[in-house]
């Protein structure tokens, strides 16, 4: 059952299933021991509509998957397909049992009469101290009241709740849109150090080439369908796939050295 206050869909455990016109594949993926995740075919319409049209893509584990592309061009959809939390034709197979996280853009309403530690609570048992501290938050963030916590710290909070129950995936839907200027490489080194600690593999719907460059592996470009799939350092070796992504201007330079990855 959904929480009011936190939107989304809630956290499948095991093999995703949803409302989908296909149950989604719990079959071995192809591409060997590594795979985590294949989607073929993928299509999504909503009425006349074609949000997502034949994506086909693939995923190995522990990696950083940047989603990117236009307003409109269906990358919040593929989260929610991902999820099974909309109907589509295609096939999306994860490599055995997943469990998946998933971290919305904010809270609906930070006003609520909450505690973190109640918050938290709300999800499952755990050791939500050890939560925080991945996420760089201190053992006292647990009495705090989430009204007083600036919109880093919520969000921080929000992927301390996704990591709970200890996901093999987790899916952030552009992570840093609403928290305060100066707080996005906060947010992202608690997703790094996340992922390094346990393992977990991520997808990043985002529009921020400095995140991407930074932050991910591997770049998926959608507007309806795939235009590119492939190694971040090969998507910023071609200036004009780079300019259509992210509306560069003619002759405007990146803001860093493509040969500085990570």
């Amino acid at each position: 059952m959904d929480n009011a206050f936190l939107p989304g869909p809630q956290y499948p455990r095991g093999v995703v299933r949803g409302r989908t016109e296909r149950e989604m594949d719990s079959r071995p993926t192809p591409g060997g021991p590594f795979a985590l995740l294949s989607v073929s075919a993928l299509t999504v319409r909503v009425g006349r509509s074609t949000v997502l049209d034949r994506v086909s893509f693939s995923a190995a584990r522990g990696v950083t998957l940047a989603i990117v592309g236009p307003n409109g061009a269906g990358k919040t959809t593929l989260l929610r397909a991902l999820l099974g939390r909309v109907p589509y034709t295609g096939r999306i197979a994860w490599n055995g049992s997943v469990r998946i996280g998933y971290v919305p853009q904010k809270l609906v309403d930070t006003d609520i009469p909450l505690s973190v530690e109640e918050l938290l609570s709300l999800k499952c048992p755990g050791d939500y101290g050890a939560c925080l501290a991945m996420v760089g938050l201190g053992p006292g963030t647990l009495d705090r009241q989430i009204g007083t916590l600036s919109g880093g710290e919520v969000q921080r909070v929000l992927i301390a709740w996704a990591t709970v129950d200890r996901p093999d995936v987790l899916l952030f839907d552009e992570p840093t849109a609403n928290v305060d200027v100066g707080s996005e490489d906060t947010i992202f080194s608690a997703v790094r150090r996340v992922q390094t600690e346990t393992g977990t593999t991520v997808f990043l719907v985002t529009h921020d080439l400095h995140e991407i460059h930074h932050y991910a592996d591997r770049v998926l470009v959608l507007d309806h369908h795939v235009v590119f799939e492939g190694a971040v350092a090969e998507l910023f070796r071609d200036p004009r796939l780079v300019a259509e992504t992210f509306g560069l201007r003619a002759g405007e330079e990146l803001p860093f050295e493509v040969g500085a990855h990570r």
